[in-house]
């Protein structure tokens, strides 16, 4: 089973409400993302000040999986299954997303 990382970088188009995107964020995406076979854990980041171009936001979900593309398959009906039952948010704009592949083990600090 190879593990992976699935990583979301994200912003909130509109500033005056962050604290409802980051509650819909925390409370819905996630655990819509989470329905996904293979995905088993979600841990999210801010950044203090982004960089012109990147996301203010950073989510990591941790993958384990022997079929990375049909993970992504599924992630993808999962999504479009979410956005037709109303689970998105206008709120959400995407910066980059990506699936990486763990190329060895954890190296620790001596």
């Amino acid at each position: 089973m190879e593990k992976w990382i699935f990583v979301g970088e994200f912003n909130c188009t509109d500033p005056a409400r962050e604290e409802e995107f980051n509650h819909w964020h925390k409370t819905v995406h996630v655990q819509d993302v989470l329905e996904t076979p293979g995905i088993l854990r979600a841990t999210r980041y801010e950044i203090n000040e982004p960089l012109e171009g990147h996301g203010k936001y950073l989510a990591i979900y941790e993958v384990e999986t022997e079929d990375i593309q049909q993970t992504s398959l599924k992630l993808g009906e999962i999504m479009t299954t979410a956005w037709e039952e109303g689970h998105w948010s206008e709120l959400l704009t995407l910066v980059h997303v990506a699936f990486y592949r763990q190329m060895g083990p954890p190296i620790e600090s001596k």
